[in-house]
């Protein structure tokens, strides 16, 4: 595997120029392959070697992409739990967590359950992925879809009705 390093990093780089951690990358992609290897014989290395590392710089894009969105959610409903409010304050608190329940009810069944365990009770993926008997992945799926509905019914709110 040392042999393709070189060609390895420069590929990594090439493919993915916002991965800003392709050490890390050629790293995992090198123990990877060699656990696959403890376990059989690989029949194309140079193969293996760089979808692993495709593989993996993929999922490390998608995890970046669903971190920024839970900061965006963050970012909207972080006023909702402010304690230090006037009556004026505390009465719009209430209304915005209102819409941001009546929200979170429109999704469907398991992004409502997947956007409740990890947005409203602060479970990890893995945790909320073993209480459903779901895949991680499809945890990570459907916090990405639930985002993405709640945003869209968010953004339908500011919309005037037609008379």
């Amino acid at each position: 595997m040392q042999p393709h390093e070189a060609r390895l990093r420069a590929w990594l780089r090439g493919q993915f120029p916002r991965a800003n951690d392709v050490d890390d990358l050629v790293q995992e992609a090198f123990v990877r392959v060699l656990a696959a290897r403890s376990r059989g014989e690989i029949w194309a290395p140079r193969a293996f070697l760089f979808a692993t590392a495709r593989n993996l710089a993929l999922a490390r894009l998608r995890h970046q992409r669903v971190e920024t969105d839970f900061a965006l959610a963050e970012a909207a409903v972080s006023g909702v739990w402010d304690e230090s409010a006037d009556v004026v304050q505390a009465v719009a608190r209430a209304q915005e967590l209102e819409l941001l329940t009546h929200a979170i009810q429109s999704l469907p069944p398991r992004c409502r359950q997947v956007i409740t365990l990890r947005r409203i009770y602060g479970l990890p993926q893995k945790e909320v992925a073993a209480r459903l008997g779901i895949a991680e992945h499809t945890v990570e799926a459907q916090t990405t879809i639930g985002l993405r509905k709640l945003a869209a019914y968010f953004e339908g709110l500011g919309r005037p009705t037609a008379p």
